[in-house]
């Protein structure tokens, strides 16, 4: 008979006085960590999923644990809208909100977040199951009903244990502060998990400002790591403000010019590394952008392509999964990334990607921010037009448009190009397709 596999550990702290988080009076140690779990765990209601809403990192990552603890799965959507929660009522009836935001207006029965005097910890640090599951998390239907995926605990130790040891953050413990949100997939194992699983620390906050973000890092232990994205980077080196040494970079959720990158490791002096994953799989792999375009896959990972179609699979990822980017692999373990699947655009016989337009759009000197967008319609010619959008003010539409005509074919050249003081950037450096269309008709009325 063959014996279960071997539980695993929560944490790879060796010592209850290792610090686990930061706040702005010093560090919080694992054992205060376990505890607070633990209490937060014994007060929990009885409902199975738990929708972890709390904002505060530290709170979250309690949340976390408690649900573990106490036998319950997290539910990680995308939003919190109101019929994102209906329908995750559909997928889980006895789900409940924790929360650490009052008034909370999300339609669930919900936790506040209590009050948690120190208290002594007395165990050993607990250990899980494998096939423990610990999340469902959502993507985007083509319906728009959230279309769930599990995560279990050893794929998810699988996949952040290489992480942390392609970063090298399992030489030596690290402190990290985060941009992201710890909901998002990103936040969730690049600054929650890898902490817990890496022996490291992070920032009990979730900074937004440049100057938030610059008081986070002062007050973290080095070596330091900022986990951000290309929008939060462009914002920081934006506000000219003084960055505390740093001994690494990381970004995700959207690429990175090469540009941006060969700045930020010469303004901040060390090496910035890109992680590229989605939902699905979670992260699967990583580049030096500043050095090569090639992405390296994690140990074990493979892509297998149907057609134009890749599949990832092996290692962590626990099913075959077809990716929705257009990749060209290069090698057994390295691939090119074109673009999302469903950014492919056509036109006049010439396809291309929104995000290979995008990419080069930021890469023009003077471009503090921009977006190519397709319109729903058509002109009247039946021909579709491209749109961008761009934040740069020193640049005027003659100069943008001279420079995008040495880096693109001049069929998918946008028409109209608007300018804009900001754009509306979620809390992940995301745009959402319908805030992007919602400021588009405002410029263009306002052009009109």
């Amino acid at each position: 008979m063959t014996a279960p596999p071997a539980a695993l550990p929560l944490l790879a702290h060796t010592s209850l006085e290792a610090p686990l988080a930061w706040r702005a009076d010093g560090p919080i140690s694992v054992e205060r960590f376990l505890a607070d779990a633990r209490r937060l765990a014994a007060l929990m209601p009885a409902g199975g999923h738990v929708l972890n809403v709390c904002a505060d990192r530290y709170r979250f990552t309690v949340g976390l644990v408690a649900s573990l603890l106490a036998g319950k799965v997290s539910l990680l959507p995308s939003t919190h809208t109101p019929e994102t929660v209906r329908q995750l009522l559909q997928f889980a009836p006895d789900a409940f909100c924790l929360t650490d935001s009052l008034p909370c207006d999300i339609a669930l029965p919900q936790m506040a977040w209590p009050e948690l005097p120190p208290e002594d910890y007395a165990g050993e640090i607990p250990v899980l199951p494998p096939d423990r599951l610990v999340a469902w998390v959502f993507t985007s239907g083509s319906t728009g009903t959230p279309v769930p995926h599990a995560k279990h605990w050893g794929a998810l130790v699988r996949n952040v244990r290489a992480e942390a040891e392609r970063l090298g953050m399992l030489e030596r413990p690290h402190a990290l502060v985060g941009t992201v949100p710890p909901q998002h997939m990103y936040g969730f194992e690049s600054t929650v998990l890898i902490s817990l699983l890496g022996g490291g620390s992070f920032w009990g906050g979730r900074p937004f400002y440049p100057a938030d973000i610059v008081a986070a890092l002062e007050a973290i232990a080095q070596p330091r790591v900022l986990v951000t994205t290309p929008f939060h980077l462009r914002t920081l080196f934006a506000a000219e403000v003084p960055v505390p040494a740093l001994d690494l970079l990381v970004s995700a959720t959207a690429p990175l010019s090469a540009n941006l990158a060969v700045d930020a490791e010469a303004r901040l002096g060390c090496p910035l590394i890109e992680i590229y994953g989605c939902t699905e799989t979670g992260q699967t792999a990583t580049r030096r952008t500043a050095l090569t375009a090639e992405w390296q896959l994690f140990p074990g990972v493979r892509l297998t392509m149907d057609g134009e179609r890749a599949i990832a699979h092996g290692g962590h990822v626990e099913t075959p999964t077809p990716l929705t980017d257009v990749v060209e692999p290069t090698a057994e373990d390295r691939f090119l990334l074109h673009g999302r699947t469903a950014d492919l655009v056509n036109i006049a016989g010439k396809r291309t990607s929104l995000g290979y337009l995008n990419h080069q759009l930021n890469a023009i000197p003077g471009v503090v921010d921009g977006s190519f967008f397709l319109p729903d319609e058509d002109d009247t010619d039946g021909v579709a037009r491209l749109t961008a959008v761009v934040v740069a003010p020193e640049l005027d539409r003659a100069r943008l448009l001279a420079a995008l005509r040495e880096r693109i074919d001049p069929v998918f050249l946008p028409r109209p190009l608007l300018f804009a003081d900001a754009l509306p950037r979620n809390a992940t450096g995301k745009l959402p397709r319908e805030a992007l269309a919602a400021l588009r008709a405002k410029l263009t009325g306002a052009a009109s």
